[in-house]
């Protein structure tokens, strides 16, 4: 079984994006990103040691306090659902 710091290194190596997800997170979040500002931000949330991480059922749910967003990410795929404010 992988620790947190090890299961979200693993997720960060696989998150995956859909082209509805983009518009997705712009709208979730009120912002206006191109795909690699999104991509850049999802990679730093995974990337940050303060990351909280939760598994609900098939989803992981990765919480950035210090940019106030949680990510929704499917356990099986590591497909990026959502980002929502917090």
């Amino acid at each position: 079984m992988l620790d947190n710091s090890e299961l979200l290194a693993l997720i960060k190596e696989r998150v995956c994006y859909t082209d509805l997800v983009y518009q997705r997170v712009n709208t979730k979040l009120k912002v206006d990103l191109s795909r690699a500002e999104i991509e850049t931000l999802v990679q730093a949330i995974l990337g940050d040691q303060q990351a909280m991480l939760k598994k609900r059922g098939k989803n992981y749910y990765v919480t950035s306090l210090a940019r106030h967003t949680r990510l929704t990410i499917n356990s099986f795929n590591f497909r990026l659902i959502t980002a929502d404010r917090i």
